[in-house]
């Protein structure tokens, strides 16, 4: 009688399957981590995650902050200011988002306005954390690194269109 299940050379086990074909396993980076590994890959196939998917998960969660004003530098939010007026405009969660995914990591890079008062430091690595924890979370990627960059300060006395005027 043979077993279900035989391991091959590279120490992978192999079985039957319930259908007629067999399913290859799915590719993942061996430099990923074990659990990137087990997140990305299974027996029934690859997962794949988009960047796009990732540049929104990663502006939620900077977004949830308390202290984080508007996503994105002063050029960028005038023109998602624009678009947002034209008729089913909406504001981009991906604004002031940009990532760089590899094959099991990703880069965030964040571009925010804070609001005047707050500790910026403390809010940036806060921001750092959350972002961080929610995109490994959520994808399964590993985050190399969440780079903040505090392009203005809202003042609550400046206009909302121009928040950078001394």
């Amino acid at each position: 009688m043979t077993s279900p299940a035989s391991p091959t050379s590279s120490g992978r086990t192999t079985g039957a399957t319930a259908s007629s074909g067999s399913t290859p396993p799915a590719v993942v980076s061996p430099s990923a981590s074990d659990a990137t590994k087990s997140a990305l890959a299974s027996p029934d196939g690859t997962i794949t995650v988009a960047e796009s998917v990732v540049s929104k998960v990663a502006g939620i969660a900077a977004r949830e902050m308390s202290g984080v004003h508007a996503m994105g530098g002063t050029g960028a939010r005038a023109v998602g200011s624009v678009l947002q007026r034209l008729p089913g405009g909406s504001p981009s969660v991906t604004q002031g988002v940009s990532v760089e995914v590899g094959e099991a990591d990703a880069t965030i890079n964040l571009d925010l306005i804070v609001d005047y008062g707050v500790a910026i430091a403390d809010l940036a690595r806060a921001i750092q954390r959350n972002v961080k924890s929610t995109v490994e979370r959520m994808t399964g990627f590993r985050v190399t690194q969440v780079n903040v960059t505090v392009a203005d300060v809202f003042v609550p006395s400046d206009d909302e269109g121009d928040s950078s005027d001394s």
